[in-house]
């Protein structure tokens, strides 16, 4: 049987209606998840504004340096850590494909 809602009539042991206890559970876990993702997306947000405040600082003090400057510092990090360099360029090169994909 439907009731008015068009929800299937829940009968409990005594044989009362009890589909209001269900609706009513339904409507508090969908707030409750409501307000999880609010949150989450709140702090996605503070993060990502965060890395790009970082990012646009970084790019700024790299617009103001000399290319050759640039290219001096990249071989030398290189130097000093060749597996974190191996990983920056793995990482660029797929965001980069994934850019020119898109198009």
């Amino acid at each position: 049987m439907e009731n008015e809602q068009g929800l299937v009539k829940v009968e409990g042991a005594n044989g009362k209606d009890e589909t209001h206890h269900y609706v009513d559970d339904f409507k508090a876990q969908a707030q409750e998840y409501g307000a999880k993702v609010q949150d989450a997306a709140l702090k996605a947000k503070d993060y990502a504004s965060e890395k790009y405040a970082i990012a646009n600082e970084k790019f700024n003090e790299l617009k103001n340096k000399d290319p050759k400057e640039l290219v001096e510092e990249a071989k030398e990090f290189a130097r000093q850590k060749p597996g974190q360099a191996i990983m920056i360029s793995a990482a660029a090169g797929l965001i980069i494909g994934w850019l020119l994909r898109r198009k």
